[in-house]
């Protein structure tokens, strides 16, 4: 199973990223999606998930009415579009999957993760 995070880059605050994740493998249509994110000198912070049919969605508080995540099954992709990025929204984002539930925001319970992909947003 391979996670491949793209989409990554350098804006300015209020501006807009895309992230996405093409997965490989059987696992992609049977494990709940998300991204993650660290900044420097900082934990990983969960940001958002979406479950297998991708009728649910989970959001951290801190991003909430900003970022969105989507999932198109068909092409083993799951996205992150991120808008009115803030410069505390600079991180490395990562993309997980993992047979949890909905909800779920403990790093350690996502088996799966990509390479992660960096976002940096300039004030």
């Amino acid at each position: 199973v391979q996670l491949q995070a793209s989409g990554g880059g350098s804006v300015q605050a209020g501006g807009s990223l895309r992230l996405s994740c093409a997965a490989s493998g059987r696992t992609f249509s049977s494990n709940t999606m998300g991204w993650f994110r660290q900044a420097p000198g900082e934990e990983r912070e969960f940001v958002a998930a979406i479950n297998l049919s991708g009728a649910i969605r989970f959001y951290a508080d801190s991003v909430k009415g900003r970022f969105t995540i989507d999932r198109v099954n068909a092409k083993n992709t799951v996205y992150l579009q991120i808008n009115s990025l803030k410069p505390e929204d600079t991180a490395v984002y990562y993309c997980v999957a993992g047979t949890v539930p909905i909800g779920t925001i403990q790093s350690e319970e996502y088996a799966y993760w990509g390479q992660g992909t960096q976002v940096t947003v300039s004030s």
